[in-house]
């Protein structure tokens, strides 16, 4: 295990395709990877623990293989929630690891299983901004982490150093719980650039691409779906209840 945290990320990475097993990163250490303003003093944070995403079929050999690299499991919660999120620990350096297994499921759900042979080392563009939109209680080092990701990157079809705005407005044309939250977490972000400390063009680009993603989100044709969640609107609760999972 290596002390810095993103170079014990990657080694991890690469290790578990040695055995061919497929880890990405996700979370602010993703962010970092793909995205130079994350270092900039008005958005740089500090990075804690390591989140991966591995397929569903990787799962099992998965949480083997972490504890024969010597990480501790957490048993009881490993146990009980496998199938979909595992939990190891770094006891030396206090570090959490935390596995997503063929899916984020927090707020809202992001599909990873086909996905994660986009990009070498982390969740594609699209799917690292979705985990940070469908945070419905967000805080302020999320929102860093939002701005980086549309600072240093432009929203277009496909997935080469670009966020898939197609992938992300057709999803949200389905799936009315999953617009309401992404409407409410882009006026937070605006709202941040209102008083950040960043260069005046890095705050017009950060606004260009939110316009630019609202506009795609108006734009798209809704489902037969998407209308009738939106006529019961916010009587009924639209998001999952999520907690960060720390070590019981």
């Amino acid at each position: 295990m290596l002390d810095n945290i993103e170079d014990e990320a990657r080694r991890l990475i690469a290790a578990a395709g040695t055995q061919s097993l497929t880890l990405r990163l996700l979370g602010g250490l993703a962010v970092r990877v793909h995205a130079p303003s994350a270092a900039h003093r008005t958005l740089q944070r500090d990075y804690a623990d390591i989140d991966l995403a591995t397929p569903a079929r990787h799962g099992r050999k998965v949480e083997t293989w972490l504890e024969a690299e010597g990480y501790t499991p957490d048993p009881s919660f490993n146990l009980l929630n496998g199938a979909s999120r595992l939990l190891f620990f770094d006891e030396t350096r206090a570090r959490q690891i935390d596995i997503f297994v063929g899916e984020f499921a927090m707020c809202h759900r992001v599909a990873l299983e086909n996905r994660l042979d986009h990009d070498p080392l982390t969740l594609p563009l699209a799917e690292l901004l979705l985990t940070k939109l469908q945070i419905v209680r967000m805080n302020e080092k999320d929102i860093r982490d939002i701005c980086a990701l549309l600072l240093d990157h432009p929203l277009a079809a496909g997935d080469q150093e670009t966020i898939n705005l197609p992938l992300i407005s057709e999803l949200c044309a389905r799936d009315w719980g999953w617009w309401k939250t992404i409407s409410l977490s882009l006026a937070k972000v605006r709202a941040f650039c209102d008083r950040a400390e960043l260069p005046p063009n890095g705050v017009a680009t950060i606004r260009e691409r939110l316009e630019q993603l609202e506009q795609a989100l108006a734009a798209t044709p809704k489902s037969t779906r998407w209308k009738m969640r939106a006529a019961i609107g916010e009587r009924v609760r639209w998001h999952e209840e999520a907690e960060e999972v720390e070590r019981g």
